[in-house]
């Protein structure tokens, strides 16, 4: 994945609405991103994407093992929610939709580049327990999302606001921009399907699946030696960095016991054939106390 900065910091003239009224601030906002991001150059043609490791495409789009990946039903193991207001909000993190985007597409399949990044506010504010003297921070961003799919070049984009408050201005002012960059890339993505959180939007989450991974997964028997994981005991999410560890040691497996791995993983989650890549759904508790167990069988074979 490549992802570049464009971003701007000139201002706009900002339009009413046609009524009398005048216009809301979340309006003027939208025009005003709407009106820097007409001014951006047009992105340069997108190199074509080898799809060897995702089969063929035979329109020249995206192919059957990608279009049946984006048209899966969300993991109810990957959305996580937070209270917001009086009712709680489903929603998926940020590296989480980067790792489907590397998944689906291929790491050299996609670009994201930063139209705009704005601060809009900035004020000093009480913070914590008591009440420290900090700021507050907002930015608005609009940023480009460019798939490479067979011969063709698709172009999304997407607004999104992020908000900071800390003791340090500076760091006020990183992480209401990191936040707005990450908001905006979920939007865009979100408009390829269920895997980037489209299905959240439905108040029902009829195409939110709790027979994924995490949830069906029926452990299948590994190698002699390794240890079979409880049914019963709880599901978490890992962390990135217990996943990137994770991936490291299967990495580091003699080619033969990385396809034994890839077949149990296979079988023991239940992950369709249609899937190329095991990337990307190494997510939870359950699929670390699986793999620790056959990694532990490879060291005593």
């Amino acid at each position: 994945m490549a992802i570049t900065s464009t971003a701007t910091t000139h201002s706009a003239p900002l339009r009413r609405s046609a009524s009398n009224r005048p216009a809301s601030t979340l309006q003027l906002l939208r025009e005003s991103l709407n009106q820097e991001a007409a001014a951006q150059p047009s992105p340069s043609p997108a190199i074509a994407h080898n799809e060897g490791a995702h089969g063929p495409a035979p329109f020249g789009g995206f192919s059957e093992r990608q279009v049946a990946a984006l048209s899966a039903p969300l993991d109810r193991a990957n959305v996580r929610q937070r209270e917001q207001g009086r009712s709680r909000v489903s929603y998926l993190e940020g590296w989480q939709v980067i790792a489907e985007a590397n998944r689906i597409f291929g790491f050299d399949g996609w670009e994201r580049s930063t139209l705009i990044s704005r601060c809009v506010a900035e004020h000093e504010r009480p913070i914590g327990r008591d009440r420290k003297s900090g700021w507050g921070v907002t930015y608005i961003a609009r940023v480009r999302i460019t798939i490479t799919a067979g011969n063709r070049t698709l172009i999304r984009e997407g607004s999104g606001a992020g908000h900071g408050i800390d003791a340090d201005l500076g760091l006020a002012h990183e992480s209401a921009l990191k936040e707005a960059e990450t908001d905006a890339s979920k939007r865009a993505l979100m408009t390829f399907g269920n895997p980037f959180g489209l299905a959240l939007y439905d108040k029902q989450q009829r195409q939110v699946s709790s027979s994924g991974l995490a949830a069906t997964a029926t452990p299948a028997p590994v190698p002699d030696g390794a240890k079979q994981p409880s049914s019963g005991m709880a599901d978490s999410p890992l962390q990135p960095a217990a996943i990137s560890r994770l991936q490291e040691q299967i990495k580091a497996l003699p080619p033969a016991r990385v396809e034994a791995f890839a077949k149990g993983f296979r079988s023991a989650f239940q992950v369709p054939d249609a899937v190329p890549s095991l990337a990307g759904l190494i997510t939870t508790s359950r699929h670390q106390r699986w793999i620790e167990g056959f990694l532990a069988s490879a060291t005593t074979a």
